[in-house]
């Protein structure tokens, strides 16, 4: 694992689980010392301790990433602890399962609050201080569907595409100011993240996709991150043979169409 990372603050979002998770840990591996955010207090305490990391190295910083004000109360609490942030990673978000016929607006609103609303306003509040100090990296955890549309994702697909088009331009933004912004598109990482997507009426699909129960480890996923964030990549695709869809689709549009099209939504 590198080591160039040892002394940065590292704030990671849905830290408490999944990628997050292994992102912390990994993280704390290289001697970085780690903010670690989510709604689960003790499970954030959880990670913290499985990952080596104590009082004087890292800080449990609970936040509710729908209420603004809570994001700007923590970013207080982590200036106060580690005077700045030089890794900003936005994981947290949520999945969806459900057709654009059945899927209820607010469920809908909900999903585009976490997902992309959440990532911008977090981005708003910890970028000024990178852009002062000529220096940071801004880290999206998107998705291979933030680069194509598929049945039954049609908000998360939605989201992570204006992830997409909102980072791409602060990209050309800030790069004269140092501040380097890397968006991350995983393929099916071995996580929670089917189950605890939300169906048509918001209650929680639970159950593990075949997708997902065959994915990469989050500790490869992570190790996959933290090695593009070192070597500077902007655009990362993470998994198996499912990152070659995008590609497929800028190649041979008609065919990956077909594809959709005669794909069993479940």
């Amino acid at each position: 694992m590198p080591s160039s990372f040892s002394g940065k603050v590292v704030w990671v979002t849905g830290a408490s689980s999944g990628i997050g998770e292994a992102l912390v840990k990994g993280f704390a591996a290289t001697g970085a010392k780690v903010i670690l955010s989510a709604r689960r207090e003790e499970e954030l305490k959880r990670v913290q301790k499985e990952a080596g990391l104590n009082e004087s190295n890292s800080l449990i910083l609970p936040v509710d990433l729908y209420n603004t004000g809570d994001i700007e109360k923590a970013y207080s609490k982590a200036k106060e602890k580690f005077s700045s942030i030089d890794i900003l990673i936005c994981n947290a978000g949520i999945a969806q399962r459900s057709t654009v016929v059945n899927s209820k607006l607010e469920v809908d609103r909900q999903i585009m609050e976490l997902n992309f609303f959440a990532v911008i306003a977090l981005t708003k509040i910890v970028l000024p201080s990178m852009i002062n100090r000529k220096q940071g990296n801004i880290v999206v955890i998107s998705s291979v569907m933030g680069k194509m549309g598929i049945p039954g994702r049609s908000m998360y697909c939605a989201s992570k595409h204006a992830l997409h088009g909102f980072f791409e331009a602060l990209r050309g933004e800030v790069f004269k100011d140092n501040v380097k912004v890397h968006i991350i598109c995983p393929g099916y990482v071995k996580t929670n993240v089917s189950v605890n997507a939300v169906t048509s009426d918001g209650s929680a699909h639970g159950k593990m996709d075949a997708g997902q129960e065959k994915g990469i480890s989050p500790e490869k996923c992570a190790n996959a991150i933290i090695r593009a964030i070192k070597s500077g990549k902007e655009d990362v695709y993470v998994g198996g043979t499912e990152t070659l869809a995008p590609r497929l689709k800028a190649v041979l549009p008609s065919l990956f169409s077909y594809f959709v099209k005669h794909s069993e939504f479940h």
